[in-house]
């Protein structure tokens, strides 16, 4: 059966992961680059899912610099249709909303050959992470929208490919792919976070992140799965709907200075306990 690791609320109100971050290790945007930025960005239109739900719409941005091989298929299945009024048949409170499954059991999946796991990805100096802090030798920030770890990059020059590995963090919102036992199992079957749970983090491929209708994802019902449930009745690809009908929703740009302002602010009134889940990126409808 398709499944995500089976959700233990105990844990999940403990679960901290390394993610404390230090007063002291604190490093900001650079100065330059945060002026130089502008304030809001549209988002990635190629790759960003425009999920209408029988509940209201989500939109979700994806980053195939973090798992390119399951962006791509989340890309060729929306654009046959094959998510187009398949139910959320896996809805845990706390944990998460799960769907793509055409049998609605959660034994189920499309035609296409399965995709090897992507929980970590490896990355030069070139990746374009905003590093927020970098508590206990590691990197904590965000890629796009999405929350972030990976090793500090000065292990770059002496790793023997010239790079680091890098991982999704499991944050309310987040875009992950469900699979069986096997690590190379992942299919079509997809979930949505409702809540933090870091115990996925390396287990399972994260990959998106919700700018738009969380709390459409929060009000889908419960159950496993819940009687009569929820829907997705239309799943798009942001590029193929016609621009003046694509949601109207801008992010703020994790480069500016606003943004580094808010990671100051967040970091003087959480201390040494706030954590990459503790912001999010601030979005706008216009």
């Amino acid at each position: 059966m398709m499944s995500v690791l089976k959700y233990k609320s105990a844990a999940l109100k403990s679960a901290i992961l390394g993610l404390t971050v230090v007063a002291t290790a604190f490093a900001p945007i650079s100065a330059a680059l945060a002026q130089a930025a502008s304030e809001w960005r549209d988002l990635n239109a190629e790759n960003t899912l425009v999920i209408d739900t029988n509940k209201g719409r989500v939109v979700v941005e994806m980053y195939p610099e973090l798992a390119p091989q399951h962006v791509e298929r989340m890309k060729t299945l929306t654009r046959q249709g094959f998510y187009n009024g398949q139910k959320f048949h896996r809805v845990i409170e706390g944990f998460m909303a799960q769907t793509g499954d055409p049998q609605g059991t959660g034994e189920g999946g499309s035609t296409l050959p399965n995709v090897p796991g992507e929980f970590t990805i490896r990355h030069g100096a070139d990746f374009p992470m905003v590093t927020a802090s970098r508590p206990r030798g590691s990197q904590i920030g965000y890629l796009g929208v999405m929350p972030v770890q990976s090793q500090v990059q000065e292990l770059i020059p002496i790793a023997k490919d010239g790079k680091v590995h890098a991982w999704g963090l499991y944050c309310s919102g987040v875009l992950g792919m469900a699979r069986a036992g096997d690590n190379n199992s992942a299919n079509s079957q997809f979930f949505l976070m409702r809540s933090y749970n870091a115990a996925l983090e390396k287990r399972y491929t994260a990959f998106g992140m919700t700018v738009q209708g969380l709390d459409v994802v929060r009000k889908l019902k419960i159950g496993e799965p819940p009687v009569d449930p929820d829907t997705m009745t239309k799943v798009q690809i942001m590029a193929d709907i016609p621009e003046a009908d694509r949601p109207k929703v801008k992010v703020m740009n994790t480069s500016s200075k606003a943004f580094a302002d808010l990671i100051e602010k967040t970091r003087k009134e959480k201390g040494a306990d706030f954590s990459a889940c503790d912001i999010t990126v601030p979005t706008k409808v216009e």
